[in-house]
């Protein structure tokens, strides 16, 4: 969820930063929201930061069963597919959700994307056929399955993201050698390769191990993500005796202080970046959704500095109600311009510029209100101010 904190957007980071060109790794960067790096960032996390990247989460399913894993209750072990928060049912669903946020690419998500290969492949080949070679893809897997990412990087994959399992962090030997073969492979499939793993507050020398073994590796990049608490996983974080931090955002105790210190330890040119929750929040969603927010919005809809829309609604209510009858109430009392509202069949209300309603509701016998709601394909409603009488329920014979 956005922040309902400060209502100005962080200030963005300089080019200079996430480009990459002339980057020194000795350095440590520093985006907002307590999110740091050393060396380029991956062409995947430049387009996040930017609002740029699509989100294609391709199913629930994941047979790893991550205890930390922080997916939704609708999307956890659930075998269904968004576009962001656009459910998908055709590739129109997805092509459609890409242009509206205007996708300069795709990170492809799950569950586990690679335990529906075949899904996943068709939907690298659609976004390449319909966006061209520079939609750059990435994706996020926990198998280390070279058949499989050699079918995706036919099919155009730019780059993949493995998800190592904290109990093989370290040298990737015996049990670990899977990943590691993966991890040298790669290159010559035409992939980028990176790993991006959760930090656990009490496994520093093993992830520092294991970035020492990744460097020699030569893999692209690492991602570090701070430890997140969610609906579906507190009861497991509990019992392991993580909680949540104060310091805002959905972020561990002990996890942001000790990916700090592996970032600001480290030394060597493996690229480094470490991810706070508060920045996923406040930086990359506030931007897709002020990017989504701009290409969507009806010209008498107000935005925000959140990304989210504000709208004057009339809704109906009585049964036999139509939006004909408000159409022509707000034209023929009120005389409202065909172009400041808009008939919503779907969601049964009128949407009408928000101070022209203002204005106008309490002549009116509909229910009225000004509605803040997420420029979303499931348009969240974050608040709602009733304009009019009509717009509180009736008290009934026994009270209320």
């Amino acid at each position: 969820m956005v922040s309902r904190g400060a209502r100005d957007p962080p200030p963005r980071p300089s080019p200079s930063l996430v480009g990459g060109k002339g980057v020194d790794f000795s350095a440590l960067q520093t985006l907002p929201m307590a999110s740091t790096f050393r060396g380029p960032l991956a062409t995947g996390c430049e387009q996040c930061v930017e609002g740029k990247k699509m989100v294609l989460f391709v199913t629930g399913r994941c047979r790893f069963r991550c205890f930390y894993c922080p997916v939704s209750e609708r999307r956890n072990q659930i075998d269904v597919t968004y576009a962001n928060e656009r459910l998908v049912e055709t590739d129109q669903d997805v092509l459609a959700e890409a242009r509206a946020i205007g996708a300069a690419g795709t990170g492809i998500t799950g569950g586990d994307p690679l335990g529906v290969v075949d899904r996943t492949e068709h939907y690298v080949r659609l976004l390449k056929e319909h966006f061209g070679p520079s939609h750059h893809i990435h994706l996020y897997t926990h198998e280390p399955n070279p058949q499989k990412l050699q079918r995706l990087a036919k099919a155009g994959l730019d780059e993949f993201r493995l998800h190592i399992p904290p109990y093989l962090w370290g040298e990737l030997t015996g049990a670990g050698s899977a990943y590691r073969r993966v991890l040298e492979e790669a290159p010559a499939w035409g992939l980028r390769r990176g790993v991006e793993v959760p930090v656990i507050p009490d496994k520093g020398r093993e992830l520092r191990t294991l970035l020492h073994a990744l460097a020699r590796l030569g893999v692209d990049f690492v991602n570090l993500n701070e430890l997140e608490v969610s609906a579906t996983n507190e009861q497991k974080m509990r019992e392991r005796g993580y909680r949540q931090s104060s310091k805002g955002g959905w972020g561990v105790v002990g996890s942001r202080e000790q990916a700090r210190e592996v970032v600001r330890d480290f030394q060597g040119t493996l690229p480094v970046h470490f991810c706070s929750s508060g920045f996923k929040d406040g930086v990359q969603l506030r931007r897709r959704l002020q990017r989504r927010a701009e290409r969507t919005a009806l010209p008498f809809h107000r935005l925000t500095s959140d990304g989210t829309v504000v709208k004057g609604v009339i809704e109906l209510r009585r049964p036999g109600q139509t939006l004909e009858e408000v159409r022509a109430r707000l034209l023929r009392t009120r005389r409202v311009p065909s172009d400041r509202y808009f008939l919503d069949e779907a969601r049964r209300r009128v949407e009408v510029d928000p101070t022209l309603l203002r204005r106008v509701a309490r002549t009116l016998p509909f229910p009225c209100f000004e509605v803040e709601e997420y420029p979303t394909a499931d348009a969240l409603e974050v608040e709602r101010t009733p304009l009019n009488r009509a717009a509180f329920p009736s008290r009934t014979a026994t009270g209320g």
